[in-house]
């Protein structure tokens, strides 16, 4: 744990240096609109408005590569299949690949906001950290009427080597 940045991370590198490692993630997403099952079927059990899933995450941190970066992170999802750059700049705009690019703010008590459209969908995710090794995200996106259609909630652990812990 000697190798994390000083906690709470205070500036945009810090954060995302901060967000490196293995983390074990459980999410929920909520959909608003599955409330109540379609016209014609069954009652169903009740659950349909929500799942939740687990899995590995891994994120790795890039040193910027210029003096309009503030560095980028390396994501590979629960199930390892896809591995995701996002490149975020000191002007405030982040670049998550495929066409995804959005603005971030980081907050004064540390949370950072990222905020994208797509598709009609407007996304705004936060990301902040309770613990060091406690990290939590919540993510809502609207339709173009402004409405909810999805929302999620995640917890993510980081995972500590033992002989880490130990020296701790």
């Amino acid at each position: 744990m000697s190798d994390l940045p000083a906690f709470p991370p205070n500036d945009i590198r810090g954060f995302l240096a901060f967000c490196a490692g293995e983390w074990l993630a459980l999410r929920s997403t909520f959909l608003p609109g599955e409330l109540e099952p379609p016209s014609g079927e069954g009652e169903g059990d009740g659950d349909e408005w929500h799942s939740s899933e687990r899995g590995e995450l891994r994120i790795a941190y890039q040193e910027p590569s210029g003096a309009a970066e503030s560095g980028s992170l390396l994501i590979t999802p629960p199930g390892g299949a896809t591995r995701r750059r996002v490149t975020f700049s000191t002007d405030g705009r982040f670049d998550g690949g495929d066409g995804e690019r959005g603005q971030w703010q980081l907050w004064p008590d540390g949370s950072l906001d990222l905020m994208l459209e797509r598709e009609g969908v407007e996304v705004r995710e936060r990301i902040w950290f309770t613990k060091p090794n406690l990290r939590l995200r919540s993510t809502i996106e609207r339709g173009s009427d402004g409405r909810p259609a999805r929302a999620s909630f995640s917890t993510e652990i980081r995972r500590v080597s033992r002989a880490a812990a130990a020296v701790a």
